[in-house]
C-alpha cells in the first residue's frame, strides 16, 4: 500500500470529500434499515456526531438514506456513533410526553480497548499499539466470535476495527437486537473471565472441572501464548517479569515460593529459550500444587491473554458506540469491518487513512471507463459514487461490509420463506 502520511490539521479539509464521494452511504442504509423489518425502524434510530472543536451532537435521527446523506455532508463529522431504536424519533424526543421516549432495540455490541491489557502487555501502553500486542485482539476476535455463534446461535457478527487501538463487534441477528438488558448482561457475565480492577492481583479463578466454553477459550490461546506472550511479549525475560508471573500461582504453594524462585533464577541462568522456560516454570508450579491448584497455569495464560469486556458497553440498549467508516480523528484511519477468513492476517497499520483514499482518488487507474456525456445526470452521479471507493484502498473493506450484508438478506429470505411454508402446511 502507497504511503501518505496523515496530518491531523487537513481532516477539515478531507471530510466533506469522505461524505461527498467515498463514504457507502448504500451499504450502511441497507445494514441499518435491516430490509425494513418494521415500520420506522431506521427513522427511530440515534446516532450521534461529534463534530470540530469536541461539539457533541445527540439524538439525530434520519427519514432515509438521502435525509442522512444530506446531514453528514453538511456536518461533516469527526466521529459518528449510533445507538438505539427508540419508540420516538431522536430528534423528537424533547416533544414527546416524560417517560415514554424509550430505548427499545439495538445489536448487542462489544467493544474491546487495548489499554485494558496494560498491565499484561510490555511493548506499549495506553493508546499505543503495534504488530506484537494487536495479536490481542485477534485471540480476542477468534474467542468471542466462536462463542457468539457456536454458544449462544447467533449468526451476523460485524466485526470492526475502531481506528486506533481495539475492535468492536456488532452481533445483528434479529433476536440479538431485541435482547433486554438483563440478558445482554448474562451474555457478558458467561464471555468474562478476567476480573477486577488494577488492585486486583489474580483475575481469573478457575473452577474444576473446567467450563467446555474455557476449554474452547484456551485452545486459542494456547495456539497463540507461544510466539505471543514467551517469544513477543518476554514474559520470562527478567527477574521482575517472572516475580509478576510467580505471584499468580495458587496459595496454597507460596509455602514453596522462594524454592521455586531459586530454581528458576538457576535455570534462568543458562537457559534462554522463552519457551523452555515456560515448561520449567510449569514444572515447577505443577510439582508443588495440590489437586485444587491444577489449573495454575491455564489461569495465566488466561490472565495474559483472554479477552477484556467493558461490560458497560454491552449490556446497556442506550449505549451508543462509534460507528464502522467513521474516521478517527487522532490517526486519520477509517473505522473498517474486518474479514473473519483472514484475521490473522488483518493489519491494523495496513489499514487506508482518509489522507490516503483521497490522495488515490486523484491517480487514474489504467483502463478506467470514462463517463458518456449521453448519461443522464443522476446515472452519471450513481456510477461516480461507486468507482470512487473502487478506486480506494477502502474497496476490499466496503467488499467485506457487503458480504455481510448479503448474509443478513440470505437469512431474512430464508426466514420468509420457511414462514410462508409453514403457513401453507396449516
Amino acid at each position: 500500500m502507497p504511503e501518505c502520511n496523515y496530518d491531523a490539521a487537513s481532516l477539515p479539509d478531507l471530510l466533506p470529500l469522505y461524505y461527498r464521494r467515498l463514504f457507502p452511504f448504500a451499504q450502511y442504509y441497507r445494514w441499518l434499515n435491516y430490509g425494513g423489518v418494521t415500520k420506522n425502524y431506521f427513522q427511530n434510530r440515534e446516532f450521534s456526531f461529534t463534530l470540530k472543536d469536541d461539539i457533541y451532537v445527540r439524538y439525530q435521527s434520519f427519514s432515509n438514506q438521502s435525509e442522512l446523506e444530506k446531514e453528514m455532508q453538511k456536518m461533516n463529522p469527526y466521529k459518528i456513533d449510533i445507538g438505539a431504536v427508540y419508540s420516538h424519533r431522536p430528534n423528537q424526543h424533547n416533544t414527546v410526553k416524560s417517560g415514554t421516549f424509550q430505548a427499545l432495540e439495538k445489536e448487542l455490541v462489544f467493544d474491546i480497548d487495548m489499554t485494558d491489557y496494560d498491565d499484561v502487555r510490555s511493548c506499549c501502553s495506553s493508546a499505543d499499539i503495534c504488530s506484537k500486542c494487536w495479536t490481542l485482539m485477534t485471540i480476542a476476535i477468534r474467542i468471542l466470535d466462536r462463542a457468539l455463534r457456536e454458544d449462544f446461535g447467533f449468526r451476523h457478527c460485524l466485526w470492526v476495527y475502531s481506528g486506533r487501538r481495539g475492535v468492536h463487534c456488532w452481533v445483528c441477528d434479529d433476536s440479538a437486537r431485541k435482547l433486554s438488558v438483563a440478558a445482554r448482561s448474562a451474555i457478558c457475565e458467561y464471555l468474562s473471565l478476567v476480573k477486577g480492577g488494577e488492585e486486583t492481583l489474580k483475575k481469573v479463578q478457575l473452577s474444576d472441572p473446567i467450563h467446555p466454553f474455557v476449554k474452547e477459550s484456551l485452545a486459542v490461546v494456547e495456539h497463540y501464548f507461544s510466539q505471543y506472550a514467551l517469544v513477543g511479549q518476554d514474559i520470562l525475560g527478567s527477574k521482575e517479569s517472572a516475580d509478576k508471573i510467580l505471584a499468580l500461582v495458587p496459595d496454597d504453594i507460596l509455602f514453596h515460593i522462594t524454592q521455586v524462585r531459586k530454581d528458576l533464577a538457576a535455570f534462568f541462568q543458562t537457559e534462554r529459550s522463552p519457551t523452555k522456560r515456560w515448561d520449567r516454570l510449569q514444572s515447577l508450579v505443577q510439582k508443588r500444587s495440590s489437586k485444587k491448584a491444577a489449573h495454575a497455569e491455564k489461569e495465566i495464560m488466561l490472565q495474559y491473554c483472554y479477552p477484556r469486556l467493558d461490560v458497560n458497553v454491552s449490556k446497556g440498549v442506550n449505549h451508543l458506540l462509534k460507528s464502522p467508516f467513521s474516521v478517527h480523528p487522532k490517526t486519520g484511519r477509517i473505522s473498517v469491518p474486518i474479514d473473519l477468513r483472514d484475521v490473522d492476517k488483518f493489519n491494523p497499520f495496513d489499514v487506508p487513512t482518509i489522507s490516503l483514499i483521497s490522495e488515490e482518488l486523484n491517480q487514474p487507474r489504467a483502463g478506467e471507463e470514462r463517463e458518456e456525456g449521453k448519461d443522464g445526470e443522476k446515472e452519471v452521479g450513481e456510477k461516480r459514487k461507486i468507482r470512487d471507493y473502487k478506486r480506494t484502498s477502502l474497496a476490499k473493506y466496503i467488499k467485506v461490509f457487503d458480504n455481510f450484508l448479503d448474509g443478513m438478506e440470505r437469512s431474512r429470505k430464508g426466514e420468509l420463506l420457511r414462514k410462508s411454508d409453514l403457513q401453507k402446511d396449516l
